[in-house]
């Protein structure tokens, strides 16, 4: 039996990089995938929504709770990323970071809970950084977004444990994504010559771990981050 049959998956972020894979992989191991994303996803039933706004986020979680049915494992991966000093850093940016990460891993989770407690379990995964253990020079909004979705992810654990709802989060290191692929080949060149393994993750290995705490042989893990980073960051 696939290790998901009969789960259901929303995914934020979903219509590329990351959240793509992990859709990708939830659907081939039996999970129905229902995708959030402000891009259009023509791989699975989506609904473009901005995962700040909260009116959007009801009526998106709603909208596809009908298509898919309730979800019962949650996977925010919706984030954006700018890199400068923090002086040129206006408070526009500066907010736009934190609700993109942060109030959108909240008003997400916030919406699929109801059923999650009423169903007695459930599985939560939101994507964090390395970044937000170790911190970066000129991406002092991004990696601050990430230290508050570590947080915000033991706290919810306690709070839900005794519902059979576990929630963790992945903490992967630079990536081979196509933001990464965007950058210039000096500085990917630099991040690569960092790391112990010396290579860019993939896609695929983020998503395997998102699997491992989202089927059953997953289910004592909770409150935790794994930090799949090639070294990077040793914890």
């Amino acid at each position: 039996m696939s290790a998901l049959a009969g789960m259901t998956a929303l995914v934020t972020g979903g219509a590329s990089g990351i959240g793509l894979e992990i859709a990708t992989l939830f659907a081939s191991e039996g999970a129905k995938v229902g995708v959030i994303d402000m891009a259009p996803c023509a791989d699975f039933p989506a609904v473009q929504a901005d995962v700040t706004d909260p009116g959007a986020v009801t009526a998106a979680v709603a909208k596809l709770a009908g298509l898919t049915g309730p979800a019962t494992i949650l996977v925010n991966a919706a984030g954006i990323d700018v890199i400068a000093p923090l002086e040129e850093v206006d408070l526009a940016l500066w907010n736009r970071m934190l609700a993109v990460h942060l109030t959108g891993t909240f008003l997400v989770t916030q919406a699929v809970l109801p059923a999650m407690r009423a169903a007695g379990s459930g599985r939560i995964i939101n994507l964090s950084s390395q970044l937000g253990h170790r911190g970066a020079a000129g991406m002092v909004p991004y990696c601050t977004a990430k230290a508050g979705i570590l947080g915000f992810t033991k706290s919810l654990a306690r709070e839900v444990a005794e519902d059979g709802i576990t929630v963790n989060c992945l903490a992967p290191g630079p990536i081979d994504t196509p933001l990464v692929a965007s950058l210039p080949a000096e500085v990917v060149g630099a991040i690569v010559e960092e790391l112990p393994m010396k290579r860019l993750g993939t896609v695929a290995e983020v998503a395997h771990a998102a699997l491992l705490l989202a089927r059953a042989e997953g289910g004592f893990f909770t409150g935790t981050s794994l930090n799949m980073n090639g070294g990077h960051v040793m914890m």
